[in-house]
């Protein structure tokens, strides 16, 4: 029997898998213990991801759950508030971890994964309040994930971060897909990541690492993020088999992100005519194309069984609410036979 056709997958740019060029480095790669700080491989990554970010030292972790929860735990103290953008990663997707590991409630602000200084100070809770937590912390996510991969604007960070400093305000940037926000606005890394704190980006989604993220910083805290670490388990050995695809990832897959932005374009394109389905091409500024799906049409569960038998894979992000991802591992042709599959797909309803 032949062997099935592999489905072509949009559910995340998680799903890429190493090439081969990755894996030789990888198996090449010179190893330490990085516990001793002996791993020559992470040494080189951390360093290389502060330099690009603007920020005086690096740490290199297993996820970017793991990156957020870390911030979570230097920037906060237990109780405190910490102001996102609506629907953020923190909030939402990291298993309760805020609340369970450091103990703090989150307060969502604006609209679409955005929001400004003004939205920012309405929110702020005053110190010392009898009643109300103290906000402890404000974080934004650039390109945010829910947001249908928007670029937070480069002039709204700025001035939040500069209202949380004169509020004593921690900031912290979960930049998961920040080389995506760089790509998109043709603003450096270091631009992007000035304003704030404590910074992550991730290695694992747009640059197609199997595994990683690195948190950026000044060297105190970072020096307290490697205590935090291990607290949450994150400790790692030879860890410089997996940091050498960082490293493979920096000087090959960034310049091509381009080319996934413009595959997502082109599907969000192809659907935003198909009636019943809410669309708003202005959001897909990055490789993320999210659409929900009108009362007439079937939920978003319906429509992902049905891509899924048309061999295209996307994400059910609520019930009515639809995701794909373009990443390196799907071509433009591709996206142009899931997009016109999907579309088929939906009319038929």
């Amino acid at each position: 029997m032949a062997d099935a056709i592999e489905p072509i997958d949009l559910r995340s740019d998680t799903v890429t898998r190493p090439s081969p060029e990755m894996r030789r480095a990888m198996a090449e790669a010179p190893v330490g213990d990085d516990q001793y700080g002996e791993d020559p491989t992470v040494n080189r990554l951390q360093q290389r991801i502060a330099e690009l970010l603007g920020k005086e030292a690096g740490l290199f972790v297993p996820s970017g759950t793991m990156a957020n929860q870390i911030a979570l735990k230097l920037l906060t103290r237990r109780g405190d508030e910490v102001i996102l953008g609506k629907d953020a990663h923190m909030m939402w997707h990291e298993a309760g971890a805020g609340a369970a590991n450091s103990g703090v409630q989150f307060t969502a602000i604006g609209h679409g994964g955005l929001f400004t200084a003004a939205d920012f100070r309405a929110a702020v809770k005053p110190p010392g309040h009898i009643v109300l937590p103290p906000t402890g912390l404000v974080a934004i996510e650039n390109t945010h994930n829910l947001g249908g991969g928007v670029v937070f604007p480069q002039a709204d960070a700025v001035a939040v971060c500069a209202a949380a400093r004169e509020a004593g305000i921690a900031t912290y940037l979960d930049g998961a897909r920040l080389f995506n926000a760089a790509a998109a606005s043709g603003l450096s890394l270091a631009a992007l990541a000035q304003p704030f704190d404590l910074v992550s980006v991730a290695l694992s989604k747009g640059l197609g690492c199997p595994v990683g993220s690195v948190l950026a910083g000044d060297r105190v805290t970072i020096a307290r993020a490697v205590r935090a670490r291990r607290m949450f388990g994150g400790a790692m050995r030879q860890s410089g088999i997996l940091a050498a695809a960082g490293l493979y990832a920096l000087d090959h897959n960034v310049a091509r992100l381009t080319e996934d932005h413009a595959n997502a374009r082109l599907i969000a394109q192809w659907l935003a005519g198909v009636s019943g389905l809410m669309l708003d091409l202005a959001t897909v500024q990055s490789n993320i194309v999210i659409f929900r799906l009108e009362d007439q049409l079937p939920d978003a569960a319906t429509i992902a069984a049905g891509a899924r038998e048309a061999g295209v894979l996307v994400s059910a992000l609520g019930p009515r609410t639809v995701r794909a991802v373009t990443h390196l591992d799907v071509t433009a042709e591709q996206c142009r036979v899931a997009a016109d599959r999907l579309a088929n797909i939906i009319e038929a309803r």
